[in-house]
């Protein structure tokens, strides 16, 4: 994304906190997740990494345990995390009881993926399907922010609250649609996925990783290095 455009976007908080990693993000390529559809063109994904290691697994386990036997979500870095109000707004849709998929297996992850997408293109599934647990946050009249794949029984808001920027929304799942336990997170122009377009978003007051050094970014859009929230 260049610089010019990134003026154009709407600049909010960081949804989570600690240590992240952003394989699907606008600040790679746009659509950032491979389609307009749904509103996603300006997406990202947030994936729970160890701060202390080198790698950017997901899980506290050997790769080949996880190609094998799966990992189970409580080994997973981002499983649990605590999802904040990127901006002050209220709650228009609130949707949770969608169970997790436990442990989390590739094979079979990628299974569900291929047959819910299927299935809900064809008119067969619900958009809970895909989403998983979720919220729909509104912040103006066509500005809309999306929160997905959260974890079962964590959503802590409810239709019609006024929240403030800051505050506890939910957990970080691997409900619906999802590979890894993330928050996947979009702003849009309508609550309804069928009609809605991308909006672009850029974050206020975080840091990349960059050189072997934490370095300060302002109103950025993350890209391919870890991210954390300065406090």
């Amino acid at each position: 994304m260049t610089n010019s455009s990134i003026k154009k976007t709407i600049t909010i908080d960081l949804p989570v906190r600690g240590t992240w990693i952003t394989p699907n993000t606008p600040g790679k390529k746009i659509p950032s997740h491979g389609t307009d559809k749904y509103g996603e063109t300006y997406a990202y994904d947030f994936v729970g990494v160890d701060v202390k290691s080198k790698t950017n697994k997901f899980y506290n386990s050997s790769v080949l345990s996880y190609l094998i036997n799966g990992v189970p979500l409580n080994k997973c870095y981002g499983w649990g995390k605590e999802i904040y109000a990127p901006f002050d707004g209220e709650i228009v849709r609130a949707e949770d009881g969608v169970i997790e998929r436990n442990p989390v297996s590739l094979k079979n992850d990628i299974g569900y993926m291929r047959r819910i997408t299927k299935l809900f293109e064809s008119g067969a599934a619900e958009y809970r399907d895909l989403a998983g647990n979720y919220i729909i946050m509104k912040k103006a009249d066509k500005i809309y922010a999306l929160f997905a794949h959260l974890q079962e029984k964590s959503i802590c808001v409810k239709e019609g609250e006024i929240v403030r920027t800051g505050q506890l929304i939910g957990r970080v799942g691997h409900s619906g649609n999802s590979t890894a336990p993330h928050l996947h997170f979009q702003l849009m122009d309508n609550i309804d996925h069928e009609k809605s377009t991308g909006i672009p978003c850029s974050f206020r007051n975080f840091e990349e990783y960059r050189n072997g050094k934490w370095q300060h970014i302002d109103n950025g859009v993350p890209s391919k290095f870890r991210i954390r929230k300065i406090s």
